[in-house]
């Protein structure tokens, strides 16, 4: 008599494990996002070294030209000049090092400072607590706006005085968020070992703390890189951010705002660059929220 088994039912662990760049290429790569944002690292690395002309370089000669595929448009000055004959392609690259710069220092200060104190006012509770959540919410209750001019009416408007504004801004963002993190973290078992061994607060944060909230720093770094260059553009564009001779995409959109009907790409240019900038660090954002997070996971 012929015995027929039933198939052994394959559970997940059992299940065979695809290839880490199989699954890394299932998550949704966003490439076109990627490469992008690559564009852009290159630009503000290379700087006026790879621009095609001077950032700063005036011809009055050649003011106004267009992009090369329209007519008048000349393939030495492929997105055009603005009104003093200054390339629109080497200021677009001139100042991606600016926007560079201001995301680099604004959100790493702004990131270490948010999370030290939101750390602190999730661990200890009790008055540290309330006097970070106070001022947390005073700081969030200031209009941007208003903290910018107050800065820029007391000190030289610059690069440096946008960095201390989003700074200043910025930080809350990680307070709360991270605080929030180390209410539910601190209550784990893991912790409470850490406290039983003799482990010190400083100690519980490195080892215990800070690579539980790795991603969600890193997710949350990656999201505020478009809001922070939308904002430097903001206040360069008002006139309170990057002052000539310095570039900057905002300061570009300001200077072109009056040529708008007869010279589209002054500002259009550099719009697009915003754009791209933000939309591909909020896909890239949202792709590593979905691929660090293990309740996202599909695969």
């Amino acid at each position: 008599m012929t015995v027929i088994l039933a198939p052994t039912p394959v559970t997940v662990a059992d299940a065979p494990q695809l290839p880490f760049l199989v699954r890394f290429r299932l998550k949704g790569t966003p490439w076109i996002p990627i490469l992008i944002l690559l564009l852009i690292i290159v630009a503000a690395m290379g700087g006026e070294s790879i621009a095609p002309h001077d950032p700063n370089g005036l011809d009055l000669g050649a003011a106004f030209r267009p992009p090369f595929w329209q007519a008048g448009g000349s393939y030495d000055y492929l997105l055009g000049t603005d009104n003093l004959g200054r390339d629109v392609l080497s200021r677009i690259i001139a100042g991606a090092r600016v926007s560079a710069i201001v995301v680099l220092y604004a959100i790493g200060f702004s990131g270490a400072i948010g999370t030290m104190l939101g750390i602190m006012a999730g661990y200890f509770g009790g008055i540290v607590d309330m006097i970070i959540v106070r001022i947390t919410e005073i700081m969030m209750a200031i209009p941007t706006l208003a903290l910018a001019l107050i800065f820029t009416a007391t000190m030289d408007p610059g690069l440096s005085t946008v960095i201390i504004v989003i700074v200043l801004t910025y930080w809350t963002w990680y307070a709360r968020i991270i605080r929030s993190e180390i209410l539910s973290l601190r209550e784990r078992d893991y912790v409470a070992f850490a406290k039983v061994a003799g482990c010190g607060p400083v100690t519980i944060f490195l080892r215990h703390l800070v690579p539980n909230i790795f991603n969600t720093l890193v997710v949350l770094m990656t999201l505020q890189v478009g809001q922070v260059i939308i904002f430097e553009a903001s206040l360069s564009f008002l006139g309170v951010g990057i002052q000539p001779p310095d570039t900057s995409w905002g300061l570009m959109l300001a200077d072109a705002r009056q040529y708008i009907t007869y010279a589209w790409w002054g500002i259009t240019m550099p719009g697009i660059a915003i754009i791209l900038t933000c939309l591909s660090s909020n896909l890239i954002g949202d792709w590593l929220r979905d691929l660090l997070d293990p309740k996202r996971r599909q695969l």
